[in-house]
């Protein structure tokens, strides 16, 4: 069975990019772009691996993260943030919350693969 990555992102055409990128390797892929409601649906359906982008309509990033943290359901989940924001206090922020990876836009397709991968365990 193809493991699950659930793709919390407002932004098509990294949706479509990510999603292509990760479909051809094998994955399920699942989006969610609403903040609001992104934790209720990792409760909901738990999928293997979460990409979390900061900033999404509703609530951030970080606010879900904080949220998926502190739920004993969802507190081991892999979750790799991505944001368009490369300063170092987000990426500070990311970790602080428990992000397993931080990755900034624009990426290489290669490098998105190559950290799912080793985020979900091979």
């Amino acid at each position: 069975m193809a493991k699950r990555v659930l793709l919390i992102e407002d932004e098509p055409n990294i949706i479509e990019a990510i999603s292509f990128i990760l479909t051809r390797d094998g994955w399920t892929v699942h989006t969610h772009s609403d903040g609001e409601t992104a934790a209720e649906r990792v409760r909901a359906h738990p999928p293997d691996l979460i990409i979390l982008d900061v900033m999404l309509p509703g609530r951030s990033g970080y606010d879900i993260l904080r949220d998926l943290r502190a739920d004993a359901l969802t507190e081991r989940l892999p979750v790799m943030m991505l944001t368009a924001r490369g300063q170092s206090k987000d990426r500070d922020m990311a970790l602080r919350l428990g992000a397993d990876h931080f990755m900034i836009k624009p990426f290489s397709n290669a490098e998105i693969l190559a950290h799912v991968r080793t985020l979900a365990g091979g």
